[in-house]
């Protein structure tokens, strides 16, 4: 038996076999064997989590850093060490808010020039699909992105406009010749245009209404916008991965893909799991995302489309801005940046609201680490306690409480509808590749993170 550079012991190991006492021996930044709990001496470097829950590192597949080009907003730095901090170990960036967007060759080598160096986690980056760039998407999958990314309504940014059906046209055969994935913003622009006279006559006050801003996202912009992916992808073949479904009406739509054997995935989000729209008060912006927080029923429904497995996993969708954006002076929920940072978070607020509902912390580790692992392409390293797999873990206590204090989470911006909020589920120790990276609310080390493209994997 060779010898462990590191063990980890513990009565709560989640590993795809369940939940057990383990020791868990790592050997050059991997996991080379499991053993009983009670093998484990002192022989080797022994860190022991008692009762703590040992889960595989959280894999976030869907995460907006802004560098280059809006580093003010969030950065590879900041986001990194937030991620370190919740228990996140592998995350991959979406393509747009950065300038130039990821959307080209050249524009991939000038975000990976940015973020190395600078990542206390591992990070993957997808591609984009914009109007006219289908010849870039080969070039990127052989440079290494992960899969890509599409909006069907305006994304926030000038430099990441949207595409309609002709565009997926265009781009949907390359992708699915290439086996390679397609994530979309699912909301179509025509019941949006529809209800924008909600907004018509709106003073200071009525700009400050989280229902109207409810109502000018309709659940028919979801729907209507699964429906064409699902007929898209039945005729072209492409895989498709539904990015933060919001409205629980378009589950009967995807259980029907499901059922014929589409190639279908689909995420929700922490915050459409937490929050409901009955508690948001007018003005209080910090809870405006696009699409929306729906109600309470709908959250309900949500919950359980991820026991039955119509949705696949939870990530965060950490869409930060500076404050000046969010309009919290204001309250303004028409003119507020949509998007809610929460990527420190993610682990204590899905679990705060699991726990409730009867679920596991095997159920966390398959929606939040196996799952995204599979979505990205590296299941076969990521996202699970088993040998040959990166020694990347949290370690989190999951009956322990705390109450959000936006001024300790490490992202660039310290605004978030969870802020006061009590939340179970402790995040003590983070460990990327058998190294400390996070342990008791301190960031451990030097970013050595590793970029997950072609030259790296």
């Amino acid at each position: 038996m060779l010898p462990a550079d590191l063990v980890l012991r513990s009565r709560r190991v989640v590993t795809p076999e369940g939940v057990r006492p383990a020791a868990v021996y790592i050997r050059k930044g991997k996991i080379e064997r499991l053993g009983p709990a009670d093998e484990a001496g002192t022989r080797w470097p022994l860190i022991d989590c008692k009762d703590a829950v040992l889960m595989p590192g959280i894999v976030d597949t869907h995460v907006h850093i802004n560098e280059p080009g809006r580093t003010e907003w969030e950065g590879f730095a900041t986001a990194t060490q937030s991620a370190a901090a919740g228990g996140v170990t592998t995350l991959v960036d979406m393509p747009l808010n950065s300038v130039p967007a990821t959307t080209t060759r050249e524009a991939l080598r000038a975000k990976v020039k940015a973020a190395r160096g600078r990542t206390y986690v591992d990070v993957g980056f997808w591609g984009g699909v914009v109007p006219g760039n289908a010849g870039e998407l080969g070039g990127l999958i052989e440079d290494g992105v992960l899969g890509f990314k599409a909006f069907l309504v305006p994304s926030g940014v000038d430099e990441f406009p949207h595409v309609g059906e002709a565009d997926l046209r265009e781009a949907m055969p390359v992708l699915a010749q290439r086996g390679a994935v397609l994530l979309v913003h699912a909301e179509l622009p025509g019941p949006i245009d529809a209800a924008a006279g909600v907004w018509e006559g709106a003073d200071a006050d009525g700009l400050r209404e989280y229902d109207r801003y409810l109502r000018s996202r309709p659940d028919a912009a979801e729907v209507e916008a699964v429906e064409l992916l699902v007929r898209l992808c039945r005729e072209l073949g492409c895989r498709i991965h539904i990015v933060h479904i919001s409205s629980a009406e378009v589950l009967p739509v995807l259980r029907r893909a499901r059922a014929e054997g589409l190639p279908i995935t689909a995420e929700t989000c922490p915050h459409y799991l937490t929050f409901a729209a009955e508690e948001i008060s007018d003005g209080a912006v910090a809870f405006k995302c696009a699409p929306p927080i729906r109600s309470r029923e709908n959250r309900e429904r949500l919950w359980e489309a991820l026991r039955d497995g119509v949705i696949d996993l939870v990530a965060t969708d950490h869409s930060p801005c500076p404050p000046a954006m969010k309009k919290i002076d204001s309250g303004d929920f028409r003119g507020a940046w949509g998007g809610i940072a929460s990527l420190q978070l993610a682990l204590p607020a899905v679990w705060t609201e699991a726990r409730q509902r009867g679920f596991t912390a095997e159920n966390l580790a398959e929606w939040m680490c196996a799952a995204p692992a599979r979505l990205a392409g590296l299941a076969d390293r990521k996202g699970r306690i088993a040998p040959g797999y990166d020694a990347d873990f949290v370690i989190w206590d999951p009956e322990a409480s705390f109450e959000v204090d936006a001024e300790r989470l490490h992202h660039c911006h310290k605004v978030t509808p969870y802020a006061g909020r009590t939340l179970f589920g402790v995040v003590r120790h983070t460990l990327l590749r058998g190294e400390t990276v996070y342990r008791n609310g301190e960031i451990i080390g030097l970013p050595d993170g590793r970029l997950l493209t072609t030259e790296q994997r």
